[in-house]
């Protein structure tokens, strides 16, 4: 039971050596077939750099077959064509299909070698032993009924609806204690197989800490639950567990490994993605308020367009908008070369989290082909595509969005009712603004946006400092002359910014490490957007007045830092003319673009033009003077004739604007979040070749589901009408996969194994009853993922001994009938958040910024950050640790936490040399053993009682005779072969650490 770091003791070694047995990676025999991850990896890496560079020559496609060689399937390229073998899986050298790529023997493709990143795609499929699923052999012709969707839907498990099956009787009525149970037990006496006994009460309770809070109970907690022999003690626990703040921490860890959840880009210079924590605080809220399940899905796929957003109950801010943040917490490269791939690329990763999160399926293995297995087509994916088209990116003030957005509503109706006033007065003494002559054809052909013919979809921005709508010349306006608000009236039609906002500032953040430029301009909150347009012509030209900025954004890419994208961001600073945007290299791609003031500076944007020639600059800037001075004459007629009741309307309109403004929440912080744009439907790339559009393809959910037909949106993106069809019940989806989720999360492996992937490549579930009857269940309780693990933890499945029946075990090794309750490992988090609980040095805030990661020596590359953080993370929660793409924390990766790249609903659980080690040598264990020991000593003076309250605290039970005298033992005799005293703080510092060191301490009996 001991296990310690004192090398240098022949019994010290006798530990080690058991420890690290303890944890060596177990064999499993001969058994080489692929994963599922090894299948995934295979599907959208390596088949589509197959179909497109190889299948011309080398396929059942291909007119003349080359070479005999065939690349479709992997027997083909097993048996190879006239040079042997193309690849000899596990063996690079020996591939010739490796030689090829790399032009060390035949030069293929013949067109061009590939790039260095798809070659090491190959290398590392044929390392990994060249996984290919099992399918028919490919034709040598492919017909038009390979790809069936209507029967693959028919003949599959996931698409059919969820059925309502009745609680199925059992024998053995006393056994259970939930609807569940029956499920379970009926088949166990189906197959004549035994169930364990129940697990004992301390076990039990561990069991439930770490599994609903992720923190051991201290020794006042044990007692009073051990204690509490009354019938509804076990319930009475479960309620606290899962009202304690800390559910939302351990429960909201779990959610962000499905969301790939980083602070940082990745990439070369792993950039920060600012704001990323508030997403996570965010998460860890909606957890606690147990946030109903199709709430937390709406509010992730659109909670930026809600009518009725959830606030805050606190702080009364936006909670709904945060969960949008999800959608950009992916890989981002800094400054592409081929953007519009690039783009491609992050849609394909946004596609693959959110359908694998939400879905439970593989939609992105269809971006080249249609699904080689499942019921999904390449006009699906592109479908999906259609929706992150039409949204954008931003970074919101959300604790003021609401708060101000009432305040311009106010404004809105305050002002417009000093407008009809006004005009209304002047219109009784016959004077009206003047309107504005239209362009005439050859200049209207060339502008891309018109301000004064703007209609109310078209008009966007990210905030309210440019109103509702453009303002129109010869609209009254309060204007500041002369150190006082006066009466005017607007002299040109465009959007402006109002001076009523000056002030508004954004809360800095935390920054690591950015080069985008961007983030230094104050674009927050403070941003017009004009709608997406094809650029045909580099030469793009904005009438503007003011001092600001504008921002090209090319096919959604905004992380400017380098000067492939300097010509994107241009100054603005001018009375009244022109702006120009030098394009070229961006013809083809979809554009729009964004404009921001300066700090308590104004801007106005009357029209953007693409391609337009001198002369039409010329003529649309003379038909704007003429404007100009036709307001002015009107002005002044109209002032001097309302000269009485315009110092009236000049006190009174100020005085409310004044009153009004002062209400203004001017301070906020900042968080990720989407934002809605140009409603477009994305085009087929055929093979997924981002330079290869095909046909347009209407935005819709996935046709096994809701049929082809296209989605009706009313305007925007319709990401709302999408997420309110994936919470349709229709959708045999998503209450299928949240249950599969909670009972793996709970048990140690889901109803459905392959968490992620309830198509034909993954697992069928083990009790398709059971998983309908928990879905059933699921919405009947309102999508209650609190009461959902409560059923859960209440069962006798649950509560089951880690001790199997022998019989039992042999005609069920697998445990697939759920028998027993396997021992489960702690995950890295809970191990470390563990280690400061029992040292005491645990500290319980919650949110906020997270603390820099620690980095060792060696943890060196691109982007490492100039500041390490310290080894105890300052005490706080793992949750909070900076997860940086590139600087992941060896001591989590050695515990199999996953890297930030795409969803992981199910994580390895590996058991390997490196966990002991680390648990022996890593400097924040034996900081936490040496407090835990000190706290212990300074708690207790008998040896004996000391060592009790160690295990009570590690393990959550009182040690046996055997184990108390064993450690005296130990302080015994390291006492006299140190010549020390057996109260020396090293004895039991080392004591200490010998406890977390062994198996108990990570395992959940």
């Amino acid at each position: 039971m001991i296990a310690l770091r004192m090398l240098s003791q022949p019994t010290c070694r006798w530990i080690l050596l058991a420890v690290v047995c303890c944890f060596a990676t177990p064999s499993f025999g001969d058994d080489t077939r692929p994963t599922v991850e090894q299948l995934e990896f295979f599907e959208k890496q390596v088949r589509p750099l197959l179909v497109e560079h190889c299948y011309a020559c080398h396929s059942g496609e291909s007119k003349k077959l080359k070479a005999s060689l065939r690349v479709d399937s992997r027997a083909a390229l097993l048996s190879g064509g006239d040079s042997g073998a193309a690849i000899v899986p596990h063996d690079l050298d020996a591939s010739l299909l490796i030689a090829a790529v790399r032009y060390e023997s035949y030069e293929m493709p013949p067109k061009g070698k590939l790039s260095s990143d798809n070659i090491d795609l190959l290398e590392r499929w044929i390392s990994m032993g060249a996984p290919w699923p099992e399918e028919a052999a490919p034709t040598s012709t492919v017909t038009a009924g390979d790809f069936d969707l209507a029967k693959r839907k028919s003949e599959h498990w996931v698409w059919q609806p969820i059925s309502s099956p009745p609680v199925p009787p059992v024998v053995d009525q006393s056994w259970p204690r939930e609807s569940l149970d029956h499920f379970v037990l009926a088949r166990l006496e189906q197959d004549k197989l035994h169930h364990a006994d129940d697990v004992d009460a301390a076990a039990l309770l561990r069991r439930l800490y770490f599994d609903l809070v992720g923190l051991p109970p201290t020794a006042e907690q044990a007692a009073q639950f051990l204690d509490d022999t009354s019938p509804s003690g076990m319930e009475r626990l479960v309620d606290d567990l899962l009202a304690s703040p800390q559910f939302g921490e351990r429960w909201g860890r779990h959610w962000l490994d499905l969301v790939r959840y980083a602070e940082s880009h990745g990439h070369e210079f792993d950039d920060d993605i600012p704001n990323a924590f508030q997403y996570r605080d965010y998460v860890i809220r909606a957890f606690n308020a147990d946030v109903p399940y199709d709430q937390f899905v709406r509010e992730h796929l659109a909670g930026d367009l809600l009518a009725n957003p959830r606030l805050n109950p606190d702080s009364g801010f936006n909670e709904s908008i945060l969960g949008t943040g999800f959608w950009f917490l992916g890989e981002w490269v800094h400054s592409p070369v081929d953007i519009r791939k690039e783009e491609t690329d992050r849609f394909d990763n946004m596609i693959d989290v959110m359908s694998k999160t939400f879905l439970g399926v593989t939609v992105s293995c269809a971006r080249c082909h249609d699904h080689k297995f499942d019921a999904i087509s390449t006009a699906d994916y592109y479908s999906l595509c259609g929706f992150l088209q039409s949204s954008d990116y931003r970074q919101v003030p959300f604790e003021s969005l609401e708060h101000n957005g009432r305040i311009a509503e106010e404004l809105a109706e305050l002002d417009h009712r000093y407008s009809e006033i006004i005009l209304a007065n002047l219109a009784g003494l016959g004077l009206q603004p003047p309107t504005m002559e239209p362009l005439d054809d050859e200049a209207a052909v060339v502008v891309l946006f018109d301000y004064a013919n703007m209609t109310s979809d078209q008009f966007m921005q990210d905030g309210f400092i440019f109103g509702h709508e453009p303002r129109r010349a010869g609209d009254p306006v309060l204007a500041f002359v002369d150190g006082q608000w006066a009466l005017d009236f607007a002299r040109s039609t465009a959007a402006a910014s109002d001076s009523f906002w000056d002030g508004l500032q954004s809360l800095p953040w935390q920054k690591v490490q950015n080069k985008d430029v961007l983030i230094t301009l104050p674009r927050s909150g403070r941003t017009l957007r004009t709608p997406t347009f094809t650029l045909t012509n580099g030469d793009v030209r904005c009438r503007v007045r003011g001092i600001g900025h504008v921002v090209a954004c090319v096919d959604s890419h905004r992380l400017v830092a380098g000067p492939l994208h300097g010509e994107t961001v241009v100054p603005i600073n001018t009375s009244d003319g022109w702006v120009a945007l030098k394009l070229q290299r961006y013809v083809g791609h979809q554009i729009h673009l964004e404009f921001t003031p300066a700090n308590e500076s104004q801007l106005e944007v009357s029209l953007v033009t693409q391609g337009a020639t001198p002369e039409i600059l010329e003529r649309i800037a003379a038909r704007d003077a003429v404007v100009a001075a036709a307001v002015a004459k009107f002005a002044g007629a109209a002032l001097s004739s309302i000269d009485k009741l315009r110092g009236e309307i000049d006190r009174s309109w100020s005085v409310e604007r004044a009153g009004l403004r002062s209400k203004i929440m001017h301070r906020s912080h900042l968080a990720i979040a989407m934002m809605d744009g140009t409603g477009e439907d994305d085009r087929v790339l055929i093979r997924g070749n981002s330079a290869k559009p095909g046909d347009v393809e209407p935005r819709h959910f996935l046709t096994a589901i809701t049929g082809s037909q296209p989605m009706q949106i009313k305007s925007g993106s319709g990401r709302l009408e999408l997420a309110n069809q994936i919470n349709d019940p229709a959708n045999p989806l998503a209450a299928r996969v949240i249950v599969n989720r909670i009972w793996h999360t709970l048990l140690g492996r889901g109803i459905v194994t392959t968490a992620d992937d309830f198509g034909v490549l993954g697992q069928r579930p083990t009790h398709p009853e059971l998983l309908d009857h928990l879905a059933t269940r699921f919405a009947q309780d309102g999508r209650s993922i609190k009461q959902m693990i409560r059923s859960i933890v209440l069962s006798r499945t649950y509560q089951m001994s880690s001790h199997a029946n022998p019989a039992a075990l042999a005609a069920d090794p697998k445990n697939l009938l759920w028998h027993y309750r396997p021992p489960k490992r702690l995950q890295g988090e809970a191990i470390r958040d563990a280690l400061l609980s029992l040292s005491g040095e645990l500290e319980r805030t919650f949110y906020g910024e997270p603390v820099p990661i620690h980095l060792t020596p060696f943890m060196d590359g691109r982007g490492r950050p100039n500041q390490s953080g310290p080894i105890d993370g300052d005490r706080r929660r793992s949750i909070y640790i900076a997860v940086r793409r590139n600087f992941v924390s060896p001591f989590m990766l050695t515990f199999d936490t996953p890297s930030p790249f795409s969803a992981m609903g199910r994580r390895n659980v590996s058991n390997v040399p490196a966990q002991a080690l680390i648990m022996m040598n890593d400097p924040f264990v034996v900081e936490q053993s040496m407090h835990w020991a000190n706290s212990v000593r300074g708690a207790a003076a008998i040896a004996a009682d000391r060592i009790a309250a160690m295990y009570q605290a590690a393990f959550c039970r009182r040690p046996t005779a055997e184990e108390t005298y064993s450690a005296l033992q130990f302080l015994h005799a390291e006492s006299a072969a140190r010549g020390v005293s057996e109260d020396d703080a090293s004895l039991w510092i080392d004591l200490a650490h010998a406890l977390v060191n062994t198996k108990e301490f990570i395992f959940l009996r």
